[in-house]
């Protein structure tokens, strides 16, 4: 049995087997499901995406700037017509239960756009480290990315440095941001990622990445799953919210496991999810 599963978990109780994928978060940082969706499925994800971010662009704090050509959108779950299909995905759900044990809640969703013209973003991780993760070297939150497109080496592939998620950090610039003089130990170990269309991945957002320059005229519109463990914070850093009609349609299965108000009315989401430093351009 993994010695990295979550207290109490065993593979027998899960949905999938995910003993591997637990393994590679821990020792790379990330993991990846090939073909867990058809290409039928990513490609109205990609309609979704389109059609909210047209909507996000329109309005003032819609969307927000992550450097030059590039944005990030927070959306709620009722936007994007495969969504159940996506939390409730056994893969999915067996790798949250596993890592972040039975009571992990979703607490964001939306999707990165690096258009043409993105360059490449500082090295960074999504957060600074949380003392769990410093102390017990223990995950306490996923972040799942799902392609929209078929990834090719001019689109601006996401970059990725395995195994530093346990980086101290406390010389990073807010906790997030390693210095420059730290730039060629990433660089050295970078690998870069080609998901394509029914892919996904899961990883922790503390691993150092950074999505690098989009020569291609194709946006590389990627969507974003959020999950917190019951030590985590990350959901006060969003504003995921679902309507009464559609909460009475989900399976209990997936409600257990929404943090999220339940309102009359979606209001469209102003943007606050913010990361310092990723509007510096080319770095």
């Amino acid at each position: 049995m993994s010695a990295h599963l979550y207290p109490g978990t065993t593979p027998s109780a899960l949905d999938a087997d995910v003993t591997a994928d637990v393994e590679a978060l821990y020792s790379d940082g990330i993991t990846a499901r090939k073909g867990a969706f058809s290409v039928q499925w990513a490609d109205v994800l990609r309609e979704d995406v389109d059609l909210a971010f047209k909507e996000a662009l329109s309005r003032p704090g819609g969307a927000v700037g992550r450097g030059p050509n590039r944005y990030y959108v927070e959306i709620h779950p009722e936007q994007i017509r495969g969504f159940v299909d996506l939390v409730d995905h056994p893969w999915v759900r067996s790798l949250c239960t596993a890592v972040l044990g039975p009571d992990y809640r979703i607490v964001e969703i939306g999707f990165d756009v690096p258009l043409e013209g993105a360059v490449n973003q500082p090295w960074h991780r999504d957060f600074p480290m949380p003392e769990e993760t410093r102390r017990e070297r223990r995950l306490t939150s996923l972040a799942f990315n799902v392609t929209t497109v078929d990834t090719a080496e001019d689109m601006g592939p996401f970059e990725i440095a395995p195994g530093t998620q346990w980086d101290d950090g406390a010389e990073f610039d807010h906790g997030m941001f390693p210095p420059k003089s730290q730039y060629a130990h990433y660089v050295e170990r970078a690998v870069r990622k080609y998901p394509q269309r029914g892919d996904i991945s899961a990883r922790t957002a503390l691993t150092i990445h950074r999505g690098t320059t989009n020569h291609s005229p194709r946006p590389r519109p990627v969507l974003v799953l959020g999950v917190d463990g019951p030590e985590a914070n990350n959901g006060e850093r969003h504003d995921l919210a679902v309507t009464y009609s559609f909460w009475e349609q989900l399976p209990e299965r997936v409600r257990r496991h929404l943090d999220c108000p339940v309102v009359d009315e979606l209001v469209p989401v102003t943007q606050k999810h913010t990361i310092e430093g990723l509007v510096m351009g080319d770095a």
